[in-house]
């Protein structure tokens, strides 16, 4: 992690080529600066080929935030990584919506599951998503 933000960071945890990112609760601004840093940096450092950025955690999305989910996927795009917004909750996705925020470059998948699924990683058969079911269905 650099030393940008003096606050706490949210922690960037690597499965096998694919970076996880679990949001909680409200993100605040130099935290998600901070995290788009962090992600670019473990890419170009590893061999990431994918991002996994689960937002079922989070209640609210502004137009900020919206704009580093589009920033951190140009740039993991420019190092040869995909993006993949997993768990997103109807009202933030309204909200978005109602912001005129597109996300270019971004994939959205139901759950974490999902989401390692599209980028090729293997899921555990004990996995589920939070309701119970298994994915892919």
């Amino acid at each position: 992690m650099s030393a940008g933000y003096p606050g706490p960071t949210v922690p960037v945890l690597a499965l096998g080529d694919v970076l996880l990112v679990s949001l909680q609760g409200e993100l605040h601004d130099g935290m998600a600066e901070q995290l788009q840093q962090d992600i670019t940096e473990r890419i170009a450092r590893s061999s990431a080929t994918g991002v996994v950025i689960d937002v079922s955690g989070v209640d609210i999305v502004d137009s900020f935030l919206g704009r580093i989910f589009a920033e951190i996927a140009a740039s993991t795009q420019l190092l040869a990584a995909r993006t993949v917004l997993a768990g997103m909750r109807p009202a933030v996705a309204i909200t978005l919506v109602e912001l005129g925020l597109t996300l270019p470059g971004l994939t959205t998948t139901l759950d974490v599951e999902r989401a390692l699924e599209l980028l090729g990683r293997p899921v555990p058969v004990s996995t589920a998503s939070a309701d119970g079911r298994k994915g892919g269905t």
